[in-house]
Formats: structure tokens, sequence, C-alpha cells
């Protein structure tokens, strides 16, 4: 099986006449489309060998969740973000690299799991569009100040936050209310309270996440994944040190409601190499004239001119938006990790020496992205520092995006069409 969630397009024969479950603000969610969902997640399920939640409890909590990502699309159509279907092919080739596949043996892979190839593909559409927005509606407004780096490096040490340690971490929520009464706030408690007696007695963790939790990782067993101490959520980084493998610890109260982790592994220990690197680039911004895909094109003509055998410094003078660096052919010199916004620098990692990207977006615009060489820094503190940077301002993305769905979803006009009576709705936490 290649994923839960990232394949939930299993075909499913003989369907009734369609009605609609859900409204979401001017668009709706059909029938089809949700047991789609829930009998995709219940193969899945079965394949891990994961005990079967009640189909009340699964139908919900996936429609909430479908609900969720209706929001975010809508709001992306709204923003104007469209993705193009060379972006779309690139995205599905990297998907099968990381399978170990060529496109067609993807393909053939996802037919043989009856996977409907055209539903994955809206899917993934879909995912890249969300991407794009919460990249400009969340990570384009945070700011890491000087005085944070310090504070941050005090806190946890030079040692700490060049160790490579990861952690993988289990989690539930139990949401409460916006404006919630102390009343519900002491409800939720209790029953946090009442679970952690449970796991500590035998009960599964991923099944009683699949089942109670109220968090946007319930469908997968609450898993986080792999995790440095600095990418931990902030809620949980003074606790997760302190832990051994199995250990479980909550509630932990937050604005979302109680939180209750689980230690599942441990991994790492040595300390990184300083790696700096040299790298170029070429900026396109969008504007009221230029659309955003009008920008992304005007780099991918760019790219073909210097795949040609125009020069890139030249052809960066005439066309970066990046002023600064353009009078220098585009060079930004020597960069230290956790220097340059987090989708650049991951561009730039996955870079060969000379080697130049596809057009990358980040807050700034599009970007043609060159690495020309690496060293091993000598510059230990400047380093640190970059690196605890890019460590709060992803820390920073991933609390703010908890706080933006809960918004979104607030904000939104959703009526629920299910047979049964609506129930309060789950928070989403940590996406």
């Amino acid at each position: 099986m290649l994923s839960l969630f990232l394949l939930p397009c299993i075909a499913i024969a003989d369907e009734p006449i369609d009605r609609i479950v859900a409204v979401v603000e001017d668009g709706v969610i059909l029938e089809s489309e949700l047991r789609q969902k829930v009998e995709s997640l219940k193969a899945g399920l079965r394949q891990s060998n994961m005990q079967l939640p009640p189909d009340e409890l699964l139908t919900r909590q996936v429609l909430e969740r479908l609900i969720i990502d209706k929001i975010q699309v809508q709001l992306a159509e709204k923003a104007g973000i469209r993705i193009d279907d060379e972006t779309l092919r690139q995205a599905v080739q990297q998907i099968a690299q990381r399978n170990n596949m060529s496109l067609e043996a993807f393909r053939r892979s996802l037919r043989e799991e009856g996977i409907d190839y055209a539903g994955f593909i809206e899917q993934i559409r879909n995912e890249i569009t969300v991407g794009r927005l919460r990249s400009s509606q969340v990570n384009g407004h945070i700011k890491v100040s000087d005085h944070e780096v310090q504070h941050y490096l005090e806190t946890h040490g030079k040692s700490d936050v060049n160790h490579d340690s990861e952690y993988l971490l289990g989690h539930i929520l139990i949401a409460t209310p916006q404006a919630a009464s102390p009343s519900e706030v002491q409800k939720a408690k209790e029953k946090a309270e009442k679970l952690i007696e449970e796991l500590n007695h035998g009960l599964d963790f991923k099944q009683a996440a699949l089942t109670t939790s109220d968090a946007a990782q319930a469908l997968s067993g609450g898993d986080l994944g792999w995790r440095k101490l600095s990418q931990v959520p902030s809620l949980f980084v003074d606790v997760v040190p302190t832990m051994a493998e199995g250990d479980i610890e909550g509630p932990i109260r937050s604005p979302s409601g109680f939180h209750i982790i689980k230690l599942l592994g441990i991994k790492g220990g040595e300390d990184e190499r300083m790696i700096k690197t040299h790298v170029r680039h070429i900026l396109i911004k969008p504007n009221e004239v230029l659309s955003d895909e009008d920008a992304k094109q005007k780099l991918l003509n760019l790219k073909e001119r210097i795949d040609g055998g125009e020069d890139f410094a030249a052809l960066a003078r005439g066309h970066s938006d990046d002023k600064g660096s353009a009078i220098k052919g585009g060079d930004l010199g020597f960069v230290q990790p956790g220097a340059l916004v987090p989708p650049f620098e991951e561009a730039m990692r996955r870079l060969e020496v000379n080697q130049i990207s596809d057009p990358v977006q980040t807050q700034f615009g599009w970007h043609l992205i060159q690495v020309l060489e690496r060293q091993e820094s000598s510059d230990t503190d400047e380093l640190l520092r970059n690196k605890a940077r890019d460590e709060i301002f992803k820390r920073k993305a991933e609390e703010e995006t908890e706080l933006w769905l809960r918004r979104i979803r607030d904000e939104a006009y959703v009526e629920i069409r299910l047979n049964e009576p609506e129930t309060t709705s789950f928070i989403p936490s940590f996406q």
C-alpha cells in the first residue's frame, strides 16, 4: 500500500443516486465523494491490521476533513491560485520516484490497488493548491526576530540546535470549543484523563487516536512523524526530551483542548555537518499585470534559454526582480543553512552543483535557483543562528496554520446533511 491518505480514490461500483451530505460556502460535498474516502480509509486500515472504528464515527471524521479541504480549495480559487499541468506532472513524477517506480509503473500500481488515476491527480492538484495558499496566507506573514533567535539558542543550547536526534510522536487531541465554558473544559479534561488511564492499561494508541482524537492526524492513528526536537510543537518541546520510548504524557492544555502524546521512537544523536552553499537565483514577482502562472512561465522560458547556452548571470541582470542580487548576476554568495526561506532552501538543498531548479515559489515570488558550490562552514555561530531562525519559522508556521484552520472553519458557512444529528466538529491541529 502506497499510503493511507495519499491515495483515497478507490472506485466504488453500483453507486446509488448521489445526494449532498454537506454544503460548504458555495460548494457541496457529495455522498459518493464521502463514501470513496471512507472506503479508501477502511481499506488502508485493514491492510495495516488496525481495528475499524464505528462507521458513524469514521464518517464524521472523514467528512470534517473534506470540509476543511473544501474551504481551503475555495479560498485558493478566490485568490487566483492555479496549478498548471506541468507542475502537476512533476509532482506525480516525484511521488513515483519516491516509491522507486517509473511513472508508468506507478500508474499500474495505482490501478492494481483499485485507485482511480484521475481522482488521484485531482487530489495532488488540490494538495499543491492548498500548499500555495498556506504559503501566502500563513507563511508569508511570519517574522522571526533576532531576539527570538537569541532566546532560542539560550534556551536550547547550541549543542541541542545542532543535534540530529529525532523523535517519533503519536498525538491525540480532545478538543474544546472556542470560548468554552468551565464545564466544557472540565468535561474534555476528564475525557483525556480517562483515555490516558486506558492507554496506560494497554489500549492501543493508534486505535485510540483513530476513534477518539479531534486532531488532523486522527485518521492516520495520530502519527506526527519523525521530528527533531526543534521541530516538535512548542507545547511539547519541554516534555519530549524527558520521555523514554513508550512513555505517555498528558493531558497538556492548549487553546485547542487537551493533548496526549506518546513517544514511539528515538533515533540519531550525532552532530550535523555544517555545510554552506554558494547559490544564485532569478526572481520574478507576480503583480497586477503579471499573473502567478505567467511569472512561472517567464522563468521556464528563461531556463530554456539558459539550457540553450545563454548566460545565467546576464539573464539575472536583465530580468530578476531581486535588484540587490540582480546587479551581481543573481549571486547570493555563500549562505548558511537556515538563512533563506524554507521553500527556497529545501529546493536548493536538493540540487547538485551547477544544476538549475525548475521554478520554485516562495512568498516573494518565483525563483530559478542554481547551486554553484558547497563548502564545510567554519562560521559555526552564524550557521547555528540561521538554523535556529529556520526552526523557529517552521514551528511558528505550524502553530499559525492551526489557528488559521480554526478561523477559516469557524468563518465558513457549513451545513451538514447527514442523517445523524450534527455533532461538534473537531479542530485540526499540527498540520
